[in-house]
């Protein structure tokens, strides 16, 4: 049984290959019939890729990719997607090209189509500004970096010894190193000296060059049949001094000028590929299962178990006579519904600090996710209380019940047998949830199969088997939720 899974799952993966590279030949016969390149980036990478002050897309990459396709005689159509991503995005054709700054290394050779180089840039080290522990890239060993997982800069941090922490984006690295949950953040040394320019940053300061020449290319989907096109087009734009007044423009200097030839790809064959999706996913499937009892099960338990204690408050005062106090609790549970759980996230872990509260990553999102339970789950656990009939209350009270007694003896117990359906949903919901918290440094299951992906670019093998675990612990839930449901249904009359 488990060879014919396997030889299943190699059948599937060959077929997706084939599509693939059946589909990719005429990528650029598309471009030319439609008109308009598809390009993926950020959007929020200064100076390279930003919203500039009229509300539009701009940057040095966003200019270049712009000249290229006029060479081209195409539009540019932009998709602003986060770095972390913007591979998986290329892999499932969101778009033709990403132009963001990817710096040529031999894992992008062999896996993507590169172009020639139109930038270098060198690494530098951003510290804190009172730091004195990192002067050199050696002092990284055992120091805590932010990168973004799929950057260059990330396996700079590695091998030097660092532990990195993913996040989305360098401004968000920054706000790390400032706040001093982690020791410093490696990136491009033209980015680095923007962002002092604009910010006027004190608290920071570049404590260290890593030796590094990085040079940035464009990239495609392999074997796209667009690059020589876009090759020829790049030659043409530094031969005419377009690349030069691009850099001028946003570094003040010809900074385009890389003379090497770094396209030199190395494969090793379809097979030692496929071969390696297979040791990929074994090799990954522990540290996931780890990260799945370790962090995503205790924090979905946690965080629920204390939303419900929020909850119950919250419906107990939306119930109340008292008024300021049901006004309270319906604010309370206006602002959670209104707004998304991404932000609360961000609020408590990355704006919190500007009022001097720093608060740990686990704890961060256990205080995120059980005030958003609590929002939600106020409401069911309301409209449970208030399907049992209001002649229970008087009955209780008329034996000399009080109101918690009745509470406690009357009303809760009929009322978990409403329940138990929505909040097993809610619960359900929140598995899936704890995923986000991998936006603030929780290394939960999520997390883990992302850093797992970056180095390799396989995001659909890595990304299936977490989406397994999810749902494997979904269906648990499930099978638990039916048990339940038919034992509080026992004593009750059909």
């Amino acid at each position: 049984m488990h060879r014919k899974a396997l030889a299943l799952l190699a059948a599937i993966v060959a077929l997706l290959a084939v599509a693939g590279c059946g589909s990719s030949g005429s990528v650029l016969d598309k471009i030319r019939d439609d008109g308009v390149i598809v390009v993926g980036t950020e959007g929020t990478y200064s100076p390279f890729s930003f919203q500039g002050s009229d509300g539009q897309l701009t940057g040095y990459d966003v200019d270049v990719v712009n000249a290229v396709a006029g060479e081209l005689g195409v539009g540019v159509e932009f998709v602003q997607t986060p770095f972390d991503s913007i591979f998986a995005g290329l892999e499932s054709q969101r778009f033709d090209l990403i132009a963001n700054q990817v710096t040529i290394n031999p894992e992008r050779q062999s896996a993507y189509d590169l172009s020639k180089p139109y930038t270098v840039s060198e690494g530098e080290i951003l510290t804190a500004a009172n730091n004195t522990s990192i002067t050199s890239v050696a002092d990284l060993a055992g120091k805590t970096t932010a990168q973004s997982s799929t950057s260059n800069w990330a396996e700079v941090a590695a091998d030097a010894g660092a532990d990195v922490e993913a996040v989305e984006g360098f401004v968000q690295a920054v706000t790390l190193v400032k706040d001093g949950r982690v020791d410093a953040t490696v990136n491009d040394s033209l980015a680095v000296a923007e962002y002092l320019k604009e910010t006027g940053d004190t608290g920071v300061k570049v404590a260290a060059q890593t030796g590094d020449t990085s040079y940035q290319a464009f990239a495609a989907r392999k074997d796209s049949g667009l690059m020589d096109d876009i090759d020829a087009a790049i030659d043409t734009l530094q031969a005419d001094g377009t690349l030069a007044r691009i850099s001028e423009k946003y570094f003040g200097s010809a900074v385009a000028a890389p003379t090497a030839d770094t396209q030199a790809p190395t494969s090793d064959g379809a097979a030692s590929e496929q071969q390696s999706k297979f040791d990929l996913i074994l090799d990954n499937l522990w540290p996931m299962l780890k990260a799945t009892v370790t962090m995503t099960i205790p924090l979905t338990a946690i965080s629920f178990v204390v939303g419900l204690v929020i909850a119950l408050g919250v419906a107990l005062a939306r119930i109340s006579s008292t008024t300021a106090l049901s006004s309270a609790a319906r604010f309370y549970v206006s602002i959670i519904r209104g707004t998304p759980l991404l932000l609360q996230l961000f609020i408590v872990f990355y704006a919190l600090p500007q009022f001097g509260v720093v608060i740990d990553p686990f704890p961060a999102a256990v205080i995120a996710f059980s005030l958003n339970v609590g929002g939600y789950a106020a409401e069911v656990i309301r409209a449970a209380i208030l399907s049992v009939p209001k002649g229970q209350w008087e009955a209780s009270q008329t034996i000399g019940m009080g109101y918690r007694t009745t509470l406690q003896r009357i009303v809760l117990p009929q009322a978990l047998r409403t329940a138990v359906p929505p909040l097993s949903n809610t619960l359900i919901s929140l598995v899936k949830d704890t995923s986000l918290a991998s936006t603030i440094l929780v290394t939960e299951l999520l997390r883990v199969a992302q850093l797992a992906a970056a180095p390799t670019f396989d995001f659909f093998a890595l990304y299936s088997v977490a989406a397994l675990y999810y749902w494997v612990i979904c269906m648990i839930l499930s099978f638990f939720q039916g048990k339940l449901e038919v034992r509080l249904d026992r004593y009750v009359a059909k």
